[in-house]
């Protein structure tokens, strides 16, 4: 399918016929118009919508340009060309076990790879790129895992960190391999297993609302409630003051 249109103006013929033509893909294919995933730059195909809420956000935000399969629509997947279906167990568990290391959790915590062991072998393939042509020091995938780290350390939204990956591919020389938006980059790391989970967190950063404290509704050291304060000072019980 013709995916050109994803490129020009917004405000082109060629635009325009573009967006119908996508949606009337995904409808033909998904079979439904009310719930179907949004690829605009913000959503990032993280939220459902119908047509009509769709084709106003592919319109205002702009659609994303990393999505070039459209796997989520109906599409089939269409695997990297560049990449070894052969990678060789040692080799493969060596970088596997970089990057568990760097986002601090166990092997355990990845999954079962090897149920898609071609998906896992493009993703190994294609990490394998300098993050740009001549860099030494970061590869593709070593570069995104410390930029995810980033962005679980600090709470950063998903709007967020597209715009900051956007920025640095613009910063770093031509031919740059940064993903351009947070769907590609969970494409890459759900690949590999990876995974976060979202916990309520003392404002203050004293302690984490799990195991012994999972049930407390106050921080046990310095006392502040675990839920948000509204502007009338009301406590919005349920609503967490602070999640990491």
């Amino acid at each position: 399918m013709d995916k050109s249109w994803m490129h020009p103006d917004r405000r082109s013929k060629a635009y325009e016929f573009g967006v119908e033509a996508f949606l009337n893909f995904a409808v033909e294919n998904l079979l439904t118009t009310t719930h179907i995933r949004c690829p605009c730059v913000k959503c990032v195909n993280l939220k459902l919508f119908g047509v009509g809420i769709i084709r106003d956000h592919v319109y205002f935000n702009g659609i994303d340009q990393s999505y070039k399969n459209w796997t989520f629509h109906g599409e089939p997947w269409e695997a990297t060309t560049n990449a070894s279906r052969n990678v060789e167990e040692d080799d493969g568990h060596s970088r596997y076990s970089f990057v568990s290391e760097e986002i601090d959790m166990d092997d355990n915590d990845f999954g079962d790879f090897g149920s898609d062991p071609y998906e896992f072998a493009n993703v190994i393939g294609d990490g394998d790129q300098p993050v740009y042509p001549g860099c030494r020091k970061y590869t593709k995938l070593s570069a995104l895992v410390k930029l995810y780290n980033l962005k679980a350390k600090h709470g950063m939204s998903d709007v967020c960190f597209t715009e900051i990956l956007i920025l640095q591919g613009d910063l770093l020389p031509e031919g740059n391999t940064i993903p351009t938006s947070m769907y590609e980059a969970k494409k890459t790391l759900c690949a590999l297993g990876l995974s976060y989970e979202k916990m309520h967190a003392c404002p203050n950063d004293c302690i984490l609302y799990r195991k012994e404290y999972e049930d407390s509704t106050n921080c046990p050291t310095c006392g502040i409630s675990r839920w948000k304060e509204g502007k009338d000072s009301i406590l919005k019980e349920g609503v967490p003051a602070k999640v990491v």
